[in-house]
């Protein structure tokens, strides 16, 4: 599939230069750096030294003193609390950091959690988990990563006597519920300086600002930073200010010397995983196995196995989570074969601005991922349905630049209910009502939808020589780290490059070579899923590559390569 380079904009030289001087850094790193909006020493300082005293005063987040009143008065008084979260990553790794942290100061049988059944209840608070809470005896309930959205529910709890802390990250709603306190950042009234936080970072906030007023060592709240990484990872959150505070001290946490959680000691062994752990593998290694709980049968495994004390325990939990992570991916491998196969047959769909597929059968817990890996094969703008309660149910995941929330809300007369935002949407509609839903959202997209959209982007931080990339260049890049949205690894172009003569496939259809420019410096590369072009390569033909750095280690031997993200043959 042809991409376009699209190469990131540059500040001003004067800016670049000066960053240079005073890191004593090249150019080039610090370009990178710049785009990054790190242009100053002491911003690089802050960068590259991560540090919890530089964490934003929780109490700047509106209704912090509220919040934390109220479960001060409830652990007084005895009061039985329920924690409350969604069943993915974000809302079970919310409920697994403040369960463990009231633990501590609750009395036993004060403190229970409760996650919905996806299928049953549905996302966010339901009526359910709220009757649950009456008939349970709970009078506080603590809504993690969900509740900005529920203020129907939370007026229904204060009718049975149930008070709400919400802690949530998702954009409200012009009505915003009645609870005792309502922490979510992206509040338009809240001073709380920084946005990005995901649900289990403003659990983590609640969490420290109790700390603050209670005398307690924060140190206690960042013995559960291990948790807060896995969420930071699994929901996209930008790993800027704050967040990237909490991830690199999470991992540091994750990678010890210390013993790791014995539930996430479980997911490591379970993924195959050895050595340290980054943001990428945190991504491919934890995310898809815990979120698969939920996807597949009871989240409440999943927090289970992260409260775990015992390896015993969490092994056991871990062993049935792993089990269901196998099944998702049956399910998904076979859904998706037969999505594409369903767009290879019709002409229609074959040649459509967008991909509306519905059948009755498919497993609706895996819907949004065949969704994106129907984009991976037909860029552009996708919505996979299934039944659900006799209802067709879906998930739209769309493609660079392009609003699909957007598109779909075009559509609304269609629909019972939609909700998302820009590049990920959820809707619910009648049956009968696809094939029209189809032919509209094919319309508003065919209309809407730029060229530049429906090509697939690289997104490019520097164009340089092959003779550039030195142990000290990809020293300070390693400095970067953790890598994720807002701080991505640095991808640069290297142009009018050959291979020495050694380029091979390895596998089914990986390119491994090794590239020169000019005759001089020889670097190792390896390419998943380029091995269409080892004729070409093979001959002896000039190509500009695209690429990020990493080491490879082999037989105890660590030398640098470049990991292919494109290849252009020179024409």
């Amino acid at each position: 599939m042809e991409k376009r380079w699209v190469y990131n904009e540059s500040v001003s030289p004067e800016k670049i230069n000066h960053l240079a001087e005073s890191l004593r850094i090249s150019t080039t790193l610090a370009d990178v750096l710049c785009q990054r909006s790190i242009c100053t020493y002491e911003e690089a300082k802050a960068f590259f030294r991560p540090n919890l005293l530089d964490l934003h005063d929780p109490f700047l987040m509106k209704d912090m003193h509220r919040a934390v009143d109220r479960l001060a008065e409830a652990l007084h008084r005895s009061e039985r609390i329920l924690v409350y979260g969604d069943y993915d990553v974000d809302g079970t790794t919310s409920v697994a950091l403040m369960y463990s942290f009231l633990h501590t100061l609750a009395q036993p049988g004060q403190l229970e959690y409760y996650i919905p059944d996806r299928y049953k209840e549905g996302y966010g608070v339901s009526t359910q988990g709220i009757d649950y809470a009456k008939e349970q005896g709970f009078t506080l309930i603590i809504s993690l990563d969900c509740g900005i959205k529920s203020a129907d529910k939370v007026a229904y709890a204060k009718s049975l006597g149930i008070d709400f802390i919400i802690c949530d990250h998702h954009l409200p709603d012009e009505d915003i519920p009645q609870a005792v306190a309502v922490l979510d950042p992206k509040q338009i009234d809240c001073p709380y300086p920084y946005k990005e936080l995901s649900g289990c970072g403003v659990g983590f906030k609640l969490a420290q600002a109790f700390c603050i007023q209670q005398g307690i060592p924060q140190e206690e709240t960042f013995k559960l930073l291990d948790l807060l990484v896995v969420s930071i990872a699994a929901d996209i959150v930008p790993i800027t200010g704050e967040n990237r505070i909490l991830a690199y001290y999470g991992l540091q946490l994750i990678n010890g010397p210390g013993p790791l959680r014995p539930g996430l000691a479980a997911l490591k062994e379970l993924a195959g995983i050895s050595g340290e752990m980054d943001i990428t593998s945190v991504v491919f290694g934890f995310a898809p196995r815990i979120n698969a709980a939920g996807r597949m049968g009871d989240a409440k495994r999943s927090v289970r196995m992260l409260l775990a004390q015992t390896k015993a325990e969490a092994f056991e939990m871990a062993d049935i989570i792993n089990e269901s992570n196998k099944e998702r991916r049956d399910k998904d491998s076979n859904i998706t074969k037969e999505a594409l196969q369903m767009i290879a047959e019709d002409e229609f769909l074959r040649n459509a601005n967008s991909t509306v597929l519905y059948k009755e059968s498919w497993h609706k817990g895996v819907i949004g991922i065949v969704a994106s890996r129907c984009i991976d094969h037909y860029y552009r703008p996708t919505i996979i349905l299934t039944q659900s309660n006799g209802k067709a149910s879906g998930s739209a995941r769309s493609v660079h630049g392009f609003n699909v929330h957007d598109a779909i809300e075009s559509c609304s007369d269609l629909l019972d209910q939609f909700g998302g935002h820009m590049y990920a949407a959820g809707l619910t509609l009648p049956v009968e009502n696809v094939p029209a839903f189809r032919q509209r959202f094919e319309e508003v997209v065919a209309r809407t939808i730029t060229e530049d959209q429906k090509i697939p982007q690289i997104e490019v931080d520097a164009k340089i020589r092959l003779n550039q990339i030195t142990q000290n260049f990809y020293k300070i890049i390693k400095q970067m780290e953790p890598f994720g949205p807002g701080n991505m690894k640095p991808v640069f172009v290297s142009e009018c490059v050959y291979d020495t003569g050694s380029v091979r496939v390895v596998g089914d259809s990986h390119l491994k070579l090794r590239l020169t420019q000019d005759g001089f410096y020889d670097i190792d590369a390896i390419g998943f899923g380029f091995g269409d072009f080892f004729r070409h390569i093979s001959k002896g033909i000039p190509f500009d590559v695209c690429y990020t750095i990493e080491e490879n280690e082999f037989r105890g031997n660590v030398t640098l390569q470049l990991r292919i993200k494109d290849i252009r043959m020179q024409k």
